[in-house]
C-alpha cells in the first residue's frame, strides 16, 4: 500500500499544473478518509517538476508587471496562480522531506489540508484566467518561492519560519489592498476568490505558527524569539510592514513575532 510520503512524491514529480491539482485532490481524499494511514519515508526531488512554460526567472530579472486594464488583471491572476502552484508543491514537500522528525499525525493532517486548499486556489485562478482568454504559462514567473524552499531543505523549523510564517503571512498583509484595488477598477469577479484565499491562508499561517511553536516547546524555546533568530539571516530588517494585525492574530502571531525590526 502507498504511503503519504510516496503520494507526495508523485505530486512533486507531476509537471502538468492541472495534473498536479488533480493528484492533490485524489491523494488528500485517500488520507482524509483513512484509506492511506502510513506516513512512510520521503524521498522528494530537489525541485518539483514544472511545465515548459512559464519561463522561470530570478525575482530581480522579472519584467515590470502591467497594472492597468485587461493586461493588468491577467498579469495579477497569472502571478497569483504561480504562487498557488508553488504552494501545492511546498505543502507536499514539507510532508515528504521531514518524515524523520517523528511528527504527530495532526501535522500531516494540517499539511494535506493546506495542499488541498492550494490546489483549489490554483484551479479557481486558472478558471478566471481562462475566462479572460489566457492561461497559466502565458507570462514569465519568478522562482523566488522555490529558492526559499531550497534554503530551508535541511531544517523543518527554518522551513516553517520562512515559508508559512513569513512569505505566506505577507499575503495576509497584502491581499486586502489588492481586493480593494480590484473592486475600484470593476473587477468584482475576482474578489470572492481572493477572499477565499485570504481565509484559507490565515489557517495556513496558523498551521505554520502552531507547529513552529510545537517544535520550540520540545526544545524549551520561546517561539517569538526563536522565530526572530531563525528569520534574521534571510530578513535582517524583519518582516515588511504594513501588517494585517487582525489576520495575523487569528493565525496565532502576536506583534512580537513581526514588529521587532520596526
Amino acid at each position: 500500500m502507498s504511503s503519504l510520503a510516496s503520494l507526495a512524491q508523485t505530486v512533486l514529480e507531476m509537471p502538468d499544473p492541472s495534473g498536479k491539482s488533480l493528484l492533490t485532490r485524489k491523494h488528500a481524499a485517500l488520507w482524509q478518509s483513512g484509506q492511506i494511514s502510513s506516513v512512510g519515508q520521503g524521498h522528494p526531488p530537489d525541485r518539483p517538476a514544472r511545465p515548459a512554460k512559464p519561463a522561470l526567472m530570478p525575482p530581480t530579472a522579472m519584467p515590470r508587471r502591467s497594472k492597468a486594464g485587461l493586461k493588468g488583471r491577467i498579469a495579477l491572476l497569472h502571478a497569483l496562480a504561480h504562487i498557488e502552484l508553488n504552494a501545492i508543491d511546498l505543502a507536499w514537500d514539507i510532508i515528504a522531506r521531514f518524515t524523520e522528525n517523528d511528527l504527530p499525525k495532526a501535522f500531516y493532517d494540517d499539511w494535506v489540508q493546506v495542499a488541498l486548499d492550494e490546489a483549489l486556489h490554483y484551479d479557481a485562478l486558472a478558471e478566471l484566467l481562462a475566462g479572460l482568454g489566457a492561461s497559466y504559462g502565458d507570462l514569465p514567473a519568478h522562482d523566488g518561492l522555490w529558492q526559499a524552499a531550497e534554503k530551508t531543505r535541511n531544517d523543518l523549523m527554518d522551513r516553517l519560519a520562512l515559508v508559512p510564517m513569513t512569505l505566506e503571512a505577507r499575503g495576509l498583509d497584502t491581499t486586502p489592498a489588492t481586493m480593494k484595488h480590484l473592486e475600484r477598477h470593476g473587477h468584482a469577479e475576482v474578489i470572492p476568490v481572493l477572499a477565499r484565499i485570504l481565509e484559507d491562508e490565515t489557517a495556513h499561517v496558523a498551521a505554520g505558527t502552531r507547529w513552529f511553536g510545537y517544535l520550540c516547546g520540545l526544545k524549551g524555546l520561546d517561539p517569538a524569539q526563536t522565530y526572530k533568530s531563525r528569520l534574521t539571516p534571510q530578513f535582517p530588517h524583519g518582516p515588511k510592514p504594513p501588517f494585517n494585525h487582525e489576520a495575523r492574530l487569528k493565525a496565532g502571531q502576536t506583534p512580537d513575532f513581526y514588529e521587532w525590526a520596526i
